[in-house]
C-alpha cells in the first residue's frame, strides 16, 4: 500500500485517538487534538497525567477508550511509543500515524507485523487543514 493510501485510509477514520494530548497550548498533543476537533473528527484526548484537556475528558490508556476507536496518533518520546506499541495491538487498533519525532523503529515493526496501517515520516497537522 502507498504512503498516499496510508493516510487517506487514517483521515477517513470518523475517531481519532490522540496519544500524548497535552494540556499546554504551545506543545504538538494539543495542536494535533485541536485541529483534529476542528476538522471535524471526534478527538479522543489520551495521557495518563490529567483528566481533563480544555474541559474535555481525558483517556489514562487506549485501553479506556470507546471500542470504536480505531485510529490513534502518537505525539510521544520514542521509548513511550515502544510501550504504547503493544498495546495498541492489544486493543485492536488498525490505524496508527506517529508525528515526527515520535517514531521508534521497535514500534513501528511491532505494529506493521501486527497488520495494522502504520504512517510516519510525515506531519499530520499538515495534511488536516482547519
Amino acid at each position: 500500500m502507498t504512503t498516499a493510501n496510508k493516510i487517506s485510509e487514517f483521515l477517513n477514520q470518523k475517531e481519532i485517538a490522540v496519544v500524548g494530548a497535552s494540556r499546554n497550548p504551545a506543545k504538538y498533543g494539543n495542536i494535533v487534538f485541536k485541529k483534529l476537533q476542528a476538522a471535524g473528527y471526534q478527538a479522543y484526548p489520551v495521557n495518563p497525567s490529567t483528566n481533563s484537556i480544555d474541559g474535555h475528558p481525558v483517556y489514562p490508556n487506549l485501553a479506556s477508550l470507546p471500542d470504536s476507536v480505531k485510529a490513534a496518533v502518537i505525539v510521544v518520546p520514542p521509548p513511550v511509543s515502544e510501550i504504547i506499541a503493544p498495546q495498541a495491538i492489544a486493543a485492536g487498533f488498525r490505524h496508527i500515524w506517529f508525528q515526527p519525532g515520535a517514531e521508534s523503529p521497535a514500534a513501528i515493526s511491532a505494529l506493521e507485523a501486527a497488520g495494522i496501517n502504520v504512517i510516519y515520516g510525515t506531519c499530520l497537522l499538515v495534511r488536516v487543514y482547519p
